[in-house]
Order: C-alpha cells, then sequence, then structure tokens
C-alpha cells in the first residue's frame, strides 16, 4: 500500500503481513510515516494505492466503525465525566447490548486487566498504569480482531513505562488479540514484539524477530536505531576470511565497522586480549557514565583519539575505574558488523 501527500511519501509501497495472535510492533523516527500507516489500517485514511486486509477481508472503502480493529492513543481519550465501567462498556452500549450484559462483559474485563471491582471509581481517581489499562480494557472488550496502539505509553513516566511494558505483553498473551504497536521507542519494541518492523522514510528497512534486527541488521539504519553501537567511518584496506579491516580517516584500524557497546570487553592489561587472541587497543577513561546495569564508559583510544562507547559489566570489577585511566579494550570481530558507505 501507499499514501503520498504531494511529493512526499508517507508510506511508500508497503506490503507485509501480521499473523494472528501475535505481537508487531512498527519501530521507526518521527515522521517516518509509522502514524500514517496505523490510520490508514485503522480505515481513518485512504491508501492511495493498495489493499488493506484483515482476517482475509478486505477493508478498502470500509469506515472505521465497520472495521474489526480498535485503537488504544498516547492521550488514552477516556471520558473524564463517565465512571470506569461507563469508560469500559461505552462501545457495548452503543451497539445497543442490554444492560445486564454489558455489566457482566465490563466486570469481567476489568477482573482480566487487574482492576476488579473499579466499575464505579472516577477516571481522576486512577494512576497512569490503571487509566491505561482501562483504555485497553475499553478497546478489548469488544472483542476485536486487531488491536492498533499508538505510542501508547509515551505520556507515561519511566518507571511506569517499564512496569507497562511487561503488562502489555502479558496482557496481549493472555488475551490472543493480535497487537500491532507503535513506538519510536526501541526497548519497547525489543521487549514487547514477536516481530518489529523497522520503518524509515516510509518504507520497512527491516522485518525481523527482536533478536534478529538487534544481532543480524540488514543496512546500517538498523544497526543504528536498534541498540547502542560504536560506528567508525573509513576505508576498507582488507578482506580474508570474511573479515573487513577498515582504515580511518584517523589512522585507526578495525576489524569492522560497527560495534555495539556490551560486544567490547574491558580489561586493565592487554595481555587478556592478547592470551584470546582478540584484536585490542589502549584508550584513556573520557567519562563515565553511571545507570546501574546500563552504566557505560566513554573511552578515547590511545593512537586517533577516536571516541568508544563500552559497557561495563555488573561485577563491579571496575567500579573504581576513575577520568583519565589508562585501560585496554577489545572485541571478538565476528559480532561486529560492517556495511557499505551510502551515497
Amino acid at each position: 500500500m501507499a499514501k503520498h501527500y504531494g511529493a512526499f511519501h508517507a508510506v511508500d509501497d508497503l506490503s507485509f503481513s501480521v499473523a494472528r495472535g501475535s505481537f508487531f510492533s512498527i519501530l521507526g523516527p518521527s515522521g517516518c510515516g509509522k502514524t500514517t500507516l496505523l490510520r490508514m489500517i485503522a480505515g481513518f485514511l485512504s491508501p492511495d494505492s493498495g489493499d488493506i486486509l484483515i482476517g482475509g477481508k478486505p477493508m478498502n472503502g470500509v469506515p472505521p466503525n465497520r472495521r474489526p480493529v480498535n485503537m488504544v492513543f498516547q492521550h488514552l481519550a477516556l471520558f473524564p465525566m463517565m465512571s470506569v465501567g461507563d469508560n469500559v462498556g461505552y462501545g457495548l452500549a452503543r451497539r445497543g447490548i442490554a444492560k445486564d450484559e454489558i455489566q457482566r462483559r465490563v466486570g469481567e474485563m476489568l477482573e482480566r486487566v487487574s482492576l476488579p471491582g473499579a466499575q464505579n471509581k472516577r477516571v481522576d481517581q486512577l494512576s497512569g498504569g490503571q487509566k491505561q489499562r482501562v483504555a485497553i480494557a475499553r478497546s478489548l472488550v469488544l472483542e476485536p480482531t486487531l488491536l492498533l496502539l499508538d505510542e501508547p505509553l509515551g505520556a507515561l513516566d519511566l518507571k511506569l513505562r517499564e512496569h507497562m511494558k511487561i503488562e502489555l505483553k502479558q496482557l496481549q498473551a493472555a488475551f490472543g488479540t493480535t497487537f500491532v504497536y507503535i513506538t519510536h521507542d526501541q526497548s519497547e519494541a525489543l521487549v514487547l514484539s514477536d516481530h518489529v518492523a523497522v520503518m524509515n522514510h516510509g518504507h520497512f528497512e527491516q522485518v525481523g524477530t527482536p533478536q534478529a534486527l538487534y544481532y543480524e541488521p540488514q543496512t546500517p539504519f538498523v544497526a543504528g536505531f536498534v541498540g547502542a553501537n560504536n560506528r567508525i567511518a573509513g576505508h576498507a584496506t582488507e578482506i580474508h576470511d570474511g573479515l573487513v579491516t577498515v582504515t580511518s580517516a584517523q589512522g585507526l584500524v578495525l576489524p569492522a565497522r560497527a560495534m555495539r557497546p556490551e560486544v567490547a570487553r574491558l580489561a586493565r592489561s592487554a595481555t587478556v586480549f592478547a592470551h584470546a587472541g582478540l584484536p585490542h587497543w589502549q584508550a584513556t577513561v573520557a567519562s563515565l557514565l553511571f545507570d546501574g546495569a546500563n552504566s557505560a564508559v566513554l573511552l578515547n583510544e590511545a593512537q586517533s583519539r577516536t571516541e568508544f562507547r563500552i559497557a561495563l559489566p555488573q561485577t563491579g570489577e571496575f567500579a573504581d575505574l576513575a577520568v583519565g585511566e589508562t585501560v585496554a579494550f577489545g572485541f571478538d570481530p565476528q559480532r561486529a558488523v560492517c556495511f557499505a558507505a551510502q551515497a
């Protein structure tokens, strides 16, 4: 399918399928076309070309309220003047379902999203995470074939967002409803999804499992967008046994072009790398980035002054590391990735 606005291709000739009952995420930066794509699936926008099928049935020309789809937005759009129960049962009431049946379904749904007995609460009495669960319950009570989620965790604080990632994953597994989730947050996509599509300039750069995207990126964009990395530009000066030796403009010689921080290892002596037969370099500690389990160190390689970010191990071995200290770092070249430069 495709959607153009004049010369701008918001969605550019995309073709993909989502397995029934799976959690599928569309990951990409702002402006890449992911919201436009979601709105076409929901029926709020019509594609300029191509077909949309949901459950094997064509949806072109079918209005949003006639599609087996529901949508959860970032700002949730709960009705503040209604109780929790009335919010969850709103869609059922619009369908003309009997009051007793609505009460039964709403009660069951609130129990399934861990909000038992919350029917009479006001929306302003709920926490951010509880509001999120009410919004999801309101969508799932209608038993859609497909649930679309448009950056639903974006308005939450960091700690609640981390908690809700786990809850969302558990809810999807419990209900078995197909989720299509859009986000610019790589952590959300990797943690939640069975499959992820990395979107850039209206097209998918790569579609695969979180593990495949992380360990086997197929393009420089995917390698740079999924996970942190050290990117060194240079010229290929040697190719041997499947390894490419790259020489940077600063004279640094590496056996690859992109290297993730956690792939590299840190040591106070280069002998640990020499004994293992791994390429290694001397460096000076430029900065310490303490973030608990995600702590890292910024190094300046001794000869070229090239900056590297290296993840710190959780052994406590480098708890006393200091800025200005000389250390060694190295990595297994088989775990680094080399890409041809883009024109």
